[in-house]
């Protein structure tokens, strides 16, 4: 392998002609350049077309497993240096892990932590980026401390330490995704040094011809040589990433009858970590497991949890093959929310919301006698935070318990609390009504709640006692409406849903021209759960608008001050043909709330919009949903024909949970 590697040249600042010092695992392609004192570590991809020239700037250090991808360009200041994590000053320090990915400029003085991203065509200069950070594509760093964990959108200018301090954590799906994209460039790097040793090619060569797929090792200099081992290349690669990242490997393996019950059985710990070791242990298992299936288990010893589960082998002794993340994550962004794990899009959603937000998730069941005295059995509790790993669960805990009623909980473990709970499996219902802190919520659609008549009044009836709720109805003509004075209809003392359809049908007859609406009273604790209108003057058959859910507080559920229902304008939300808020927006507001966040309003013009420079609309103190929404509206309507976004914030954390664009010009 022919390297463009050269001293650097001597200058009025530097006359010791530095070579670099490549480890001898690294790959570094032949169409690049690498001038200067540059320290490239072990088992480092350096692809085509890079420049890294320390000339003017000087040393540079690129860690371990780190790949450089084409068109990179690392160069330096004559003045100006970050200390390393070994303690020496650099002109250019990149960590362990780390992806330089195509065309970015990494300019000193500069540090790049371990674990780190760098998107196509970014920049990052004189700056410090920490360890796990995620830049994506096109984005300006510069003058500033990125803290650990954080996420640099596309196209993001940060240029001020107040933009970085601002920046959102890295969530579990874009940490996989650079994980998956380092176990993919180690896999090349490992493939070009065997495609150019014909020791190494020409076995592979030969076998490509066969029907068996070749198998591979590591030898002693970390290349990849053919072996009569029935591990895969892409077994092997995962190993070794799981290894890098400190976590240990196990095995679990179950016939085709255990494989179908999921009852899987654990084989004996692999309590070595080096790799060459590991790779022969789990050689000589799969051989002791043909004709079963096997999967491979990575352990995070720390945190006691399960990182990876994999099946490596099948009873034909096939390899499966398997999707990566980064097209599991294309799938889902092209198709939208689908089912998983045969749950629904809604609850799928609704568990990548919890994850992403860094709540624990968790199941409760109950058979129909427990649901009406609201005695929930505890599921086994879900230790996955890896989203199919928790769909796995999941869905297991609905198989456990069908012909039951199963609720999701999400569970704020540093202040343990419950954020949410949902039904999520009625007996005999495929379709769940989400309830949220044990309150019924009508399922939405555009802002009204679907069908009309007394099929839609069945639904309502039913969901609300579905809940363990009582029912009763108040009516009121459009001058109490307007004062909300409502009046309280007599007969309603059915238990059945027959008896009370019937009940309110005749409260319809006899107010034909007042407003209905239907009243969720828990008995036990003697208050109002929902208020869902059910009728209004002038409309045909009965239209029932999405119920009024009381805010939590401090001290459990308060009711509003004036008794009003949760409704901006002179309508309740989800009814008026006037409102300008979408249901998506409604919904993500009321989650906000729910979970105790208070409620922000971003504009900005087209030109602002462009430099990032969003003002501040009016300020939402208020809490109350109903005023949310009121405030929410008067802002889109102030600023139409501008872009404007919705802001969730964390006032005791002080930062943003949600940044939702929700209008544009």
């Amino acid at each position: 392998m022919v390297v463009r590697r050269r001293a650097a040249p001597p200058t009025p600042w530097s006359r010791d002609l530095a070579e670099p010092q490549i480890d001898s695992s690294a790959y570094v392609n032949s169409f690049s350049n690498i001038i200067g004192d540059v320290r490239i570590g072990a088992n480092v991809l350096i692809s085509p077309g890079t420049s890294i020239r320390a000339d003017e700037g000087f040393p540079f250090y690129i860690g371990d497993y780190t790949n450089v991808q084409d068109g990179v360009v690392i160069h330096g200041l004559e003045k100006g240096r970050v200390q390393g994590d070994d303690g020496q000053d650099y002109s250019a320090w990149i960590g362990k892990n780390t992806c330089i990915t195509h065309m970015a400029l990494i300019h000193g003085p500069v540090y790049v932590g371990d674990d780190c991203f760098i998107g196509f065509r970014s920049t990052v200069f004189n700056a410090k980026v920490g360890d796990g950070c995620i830049v994506m594509m096109h984005a300006l760093i510069q003058d500033v401390e990125i803290p650990p964990g954080k996420y640099v959108p596309s196209g993001a200018v940060i240029t001020h330490q107040q933009q970085a301090d601002r920046l959102p954590d890295v969530q579990p799906e874009d940490r996989a995704f650079a994980h998956h994209v380092v176990e993919i460039n180690e896999a090349l790097r490992v493939g070009y040094r065997c495609a150019e040793d014909p020791s190494c090619i020409r076995p592979i060569r030969e076998e490509a011809t066969e029907a068996a797929p070749a198998t591979f090792s590591i030898n002693a200099n970390n290349e990849l040589v053919e072996t009569t081992m029935s591990l895969t290349a892409e077994t092997i690669e995962q190993v070794r990433s799981l290894l890098r990242q400190g976590y240990t490997i196990s095995l679990e393996h179950a016939d085709k009858r255990r494989y179908r019950s999921k009852s899987w059985l654990t084989a004996p710990s692999i309590a070595s970590t080096n790799e060459r070791q590991v790779l022969a242990e789990l050689d000589s298992r799969l051989a002791e497991y043909a004709g079963e299936y096997v999967r491979l288990i990575g352990v995070d010893p720390h945190a006691k949890r399960r990182v990876l589960e994999e099946t490596i082998l099948r009873p034909d002794g096939s390899a499966p093959q398997h999707k990566s993340r980064a097209a599991i994550r294309t799938t889902a962004a092209t198709n939208g929310i689908v089912a998983t794990n045969g749950l629904s899009g809604e609850v799928v959603e609704q568990v990548r919301s919890l994850l992403r937000q860094g709540y624990k998730i968790g199941t409760e069941h109950a058979d129909k006698r427990r649901f009406r005295a609201k005695s929930w059995i505890t599921c086994p509790q879900i230790q996955a935070t890896q989203e199919q790993a928790v769909f796995a669960e999941l869905s297991q805990c609905l198989t456990d318990h069908a012909g039951e009623y199963v609720r999701l909980i999400g569970v704020d473990a540093n202040a343990k609390r419950r954020v949410l709970e949902m039904i999520v499996q009625r007996p005999g219902d495929n379709a769940p009504v989400a309830s949220s802190n044990g309150h019924a919520r009508a399922v939405v659609s555009n802002g009204h709640v679907s069908g009309n008549g007394t099929g839609n009044l069945s639904e309502q009836i039913r969901t609300i006692l579905g809940q363990g709720l009582s029912i009763r109805a108040e009516h009121a003509d459009k001058r109490r409406y307007r004062s909300k004075s409502w009046l309280t209809c007599d007969g309603i003392n059915g238990s059945s849903e027959g008896q009370l359809l019937g009940q309110i049908k005749q409260v319809l007859t006899d107010y034909p021209n007042d407003y209905v609406r239907l009243i969720g009273v828990d008995a036990n604790a003697k208050r109002r759960i929902s208020e869902t209108i059910v009728q209004r003057p002038g409309s045909n058959g009965v239209s029932a608008s999405a119920p009024t859910v009381k805010t939590p507080s401090s001290n459990g559920f308060a009711p509003s001050s004036n008794g009003r229902s949760a409704s901006y304008g002179s309508n309740s939300y989800g009814s008026s043909s006037s409102a300008t808020l979408e249901s998506s927006v409604v919904e993500q507001v009321r989650s906000l709330l729910r979970q105790g966040y208070t409620i922000g309003t971003e504009h900005a013009d087209k030109r602002r919009f462009r430099v990032k420079s969003w003002q501040p609309c009016s300020p939402i103190e208020s809490t109350y949903e109903g005023e949310v929404l009121n405030k929410l509206e008067a802002c889109l309507n102030e600023h139409s024909g501008e872009y404007v976004r919705l802001l969730g914030i964390d006032t005791q954390a002080k930062r943003r949970v949600l940044e939702q664009i929700i209008q544009r010009p």
